[in-house]
């Protein structure tokens, strides 16, 4: 089977020769000691997941953004901070002004420069998951300070309302046109998207909170993309166990990274989810990936492939592979997750 048969295979349910891997993203540093041992270039995502084995690549919208004065998606609303905890540059903002903001522009994405790379990869047998990253949670984050942000869900919801509206509508109409542009070409797998609400023991906020000022952004971008037939993947760091119900409500089809070592986050407890919602991850890199041995790994991932069964990828529990994760640690991940 190729990547792609065995990742359709698997979202639909159906049996396939092995459970899917993806090995995750690479810091630089770890994908520059990857290139190194395969002896090919960096910054060549689809040979790296090549030579890796991965069933699917990810390749976000992000990467063919393409501003005339070389600016980030967000990078002149947003501005610089040096601390999550510190004001963002719109920390007061009133909800008359909201409007008067420059909001970034979905026309300066380079579509046809997006479906060459789709192209490629699918050439290569490898399922795309794709779309634009989307991390408006992050983002409003940014836009208030974290605190602030936390601070005025309770103080000023509208203005909250407001900004996240905003940033979710650039995501949506950005979205679209990628969509739109792959539309009948059978190139793009999924949408995968990520927005971190959880710490180590909780999620950030709580989950009343949570279902007011985010989770109706979550089912704004999943029915956008299941306009389009696409699988959707939801990725979030740390224990959001508390919402994994409304997660699934949303109609989302796979949930990553599955943080191992979080509050509510082991495969025992998750396990009870399996029949609606597939999960991606799991493979511990607080610990297991950096300090365990080869064997180690070897039996972690068996053991989560006998607890999670059919509905599983393997790959590690944070879309980064870290270079503190030695290399015969990596190899080991792909020999076992791949093994038939």
């Amino acid at each position: 089977m190729t990547g792609k048969e065995r990742l359709t295979a698997t979202f639909n349910r159906q049996k396939t020769d092995r459970n899917p891997f993806w090995k995750g993203n690479p810091t630089i540093e770890t994908e520059e000691i990857l290139c190194n041992h395969f002896n090919i270039p960096m910054d060549d995502k689809i040979a790296l997941s090549e030579k890796c084995n991965d069933d699917f690549v990810w390749l976000s919208g992000e990467m063919a953004w393409r501003h005339p004065n070389g600016e980030g998606v967000f990078e002149s609303v947003i501005g610089q901070r040096k601390t999550l905890g510190e004001g963002g540059k719109y920390a007061d903002v009133s909800l008359e002004d909201v409007d008067k903001i420059e909001w970034p522009n979905p026309k300066y994405i380079d579509v046809d420069e997006y479906i060459n790379i789709l192209e490629r990869a699918n050439e290569k047998g490898l399922a795309v998951f794709g779309g634009m990253w989307s991390p408006f949670f992050h983002l409003v984050c940014d836009f208030f300070g974290m605190e602030n942000y936390f601070i005025k869900m309770y103080t000023e919801p509208l203005v909250v309302e407001a900004v996240t509206n905003k940033i979710v509508d650039f995501y949506l109409q950005a979205n679209k046109r990628i969509f739109e542009a792959c539309k009948g070409k059978d190139i793009l797998f999924g949408f995968f998207f990520g927005n971190d609400f959880g710490s180590q023991l909780d999620t950030l906020i709580s989950p009343e909170l949570f279902r007011k000022f985010v989770l109706p952004s979550f089912k704004k971008l999943v029915d956008l993309a299941k306009e389009y037939d696409l699988f959707v993947m939801l990725h979030s760091c740390g224990s959001i166990y508390k919402v994994i119900p409304d997660l699934i409500s949303t109609g989302m089809d796979a949930l990553h990274p599955i943080q191992a070592k979080a509050k509510g986050m082991s495969a025992e407890e998750l396990v009870q989810y399996k029949d609606d919602i597939i999960f991606v991850g799991g493979v511990d890199t607080q610990e297991l990936l950096p300090n365990g041995t080869p064997g180690d790994i070897i039996n972690e991932v068996k053991r989560l492939k006998r607890v999670f069964g059919d509905g599983f990828v393997v790959s590690p529990s944070h879309e980064a592979l870290q270079s503190d994760v030695p290399l015969e640690n990596i190899l080991a991940l792909k020999e076992v997750a791949t093994e038939i």
